[in-house]
């Protein structure tokens, strides 16, 4: 990897989504219209919201990001760009960090949206500090993004990437104990929730809600959470072809 190599893609990068405005809403606007509708759908029942807002903080950056990466990808890999790129002195490696970056900066603005207006005009009520829900919050928007990296590798079409959200997204999304305790799932499906990713996530963000310090467990669902992302982005340089089909 190059330094230099990564910072040029990631700031290609940047520039292409900056002409996107769709994109640019579907990433910053959607989960803070989310969490909006989910208050007042609870507009009765505040402490509902206080119960799940908080994990669902984290969970909608990483669909979003999830989303708009894979189809942002596909796109380039499909219209030749990534082909051109990498015909170049480019690496692997160097494609794929410049596009982390890119994304994970735009996943740093939506998460400071998305905490900020549930925190200081929601009212979400959080034991803990509000940075460490930030912190989670960050890290579930850039797995989402290593994820959407990942799975337009396998992508023909941008309706194909969008069929891979039932296939990665939802199945983490029953699992991961917003519906109900995993303790209390059938014994596969409760083994299987503790190496899903997004399992993770959710129980960082009930670990801030819950606590006012840092705890050992919130440590461990914050590392792991990070680790998963490092290690999709890396089987995401491993599997990037340099001929598209």
């Amino acid at each position: 990897m190059n330094g230099a190599r990564t910072l040029a893609t990631a700031a290609r990068v940047l520039r292409q989504l900056r002409h996107d405005p769709r994109s640019i809403a579907l990433m910053l606007l959607v989960p803070v219209l989310m969490l909006t509708l989910l208050r007042y759908v609870f507009d009765g029942s505040p402490r509902t919201f206080d119960s799940i807002g908080a994990s669902l903080l984290g969970i909608f950056p990483l669909i979003t990001m999830f989303l708009v990466t894979s189809i942002a990808t596909l796109r380039e890999r499909t219209s030749g760009t990534l082909e051109r790129l990498l015909a170049m002195p480019l690496g692997k490696g160097d494609l794929i960090a410049g596009y982390a970056l890119a994304f994970g900066a735009v996943a740093v603005v939506q998460s400071l949206l998305a905490t900020g207006l549930a925190l200081w005009l929601l009212g979400l009520d959080v034991t803990g500090s509000p940075w460490l829900l930030l912190l989670v919050a960050l890290l579930d928007a850039l797995l989402g993004t290593a994820l959407g990296l990942f799975v337009s590798a396998f992508a023909a079409s941008e309706f194909q990437a969008v069929q891979f959200m039932p296939a990665v997204i939802f199945p983490q999304l029953l699992l991961c104990g917003l519906f109900a305790a995993r303790d209390t799932m059938q014994p596969v499906l409760s083994a299987l929730s503790d190496v899903l990713p997004m399992s993770y996530a959710v129980d960082g963000m009930t670990q801030v809600l819950t606590h006012t310090d840092m705890t050992a467990d919130f440590v461990r669902d914050t590392v792991v959470v990070a680790a998963c992302a490092l290690l999709v982005l890396a089987l995401g340089a491993a599997t990037l072809r340099r001929r598209t089909p």
